[in-house]
């Protein structure tokens, strides 16, 4: 599995909102090779404080599962669309 992106000062209430309309699982690797399945709500509050700094992800990795998954996480990294996500 390769990674579809590099995320970098992202919104973390949007991205964790576009993950819940993710239909497979999702992984986000660190730098430190940490992978963390943030389709578990446990692993999104564990391993996201890790990497936040001043509310936006420092830097990590993702890969998908699902190929829709990677498409809707892509545009939401590159155009901010948060398609069917319900943010806030």
């Amino acid at each position: 599995m390769t990674p579809i992106m590099s995320l970098h000062n992202i919104d973390v209430a949007e991205f964790l909102a576009v993950l819940d309309t993710c239909e497979g699982n999702v992984f986000l690797v660190t730098n430190e090779g940490d992978r963390l399945n943030l389709k578990s709500k446990l692993s999104q509050l564990l391993g996201l404080t890790k990497l936040i700094e001043g509310g936006k992800i420092a830097e990590a990795s993702i890969f998908c599962d699902n190929k829709n998954d990677e498409s809707k996480l892509f545009r939401f990294n590159f155009f901010g669309d948060t398609a069917d996500a319900q943010v806030g």
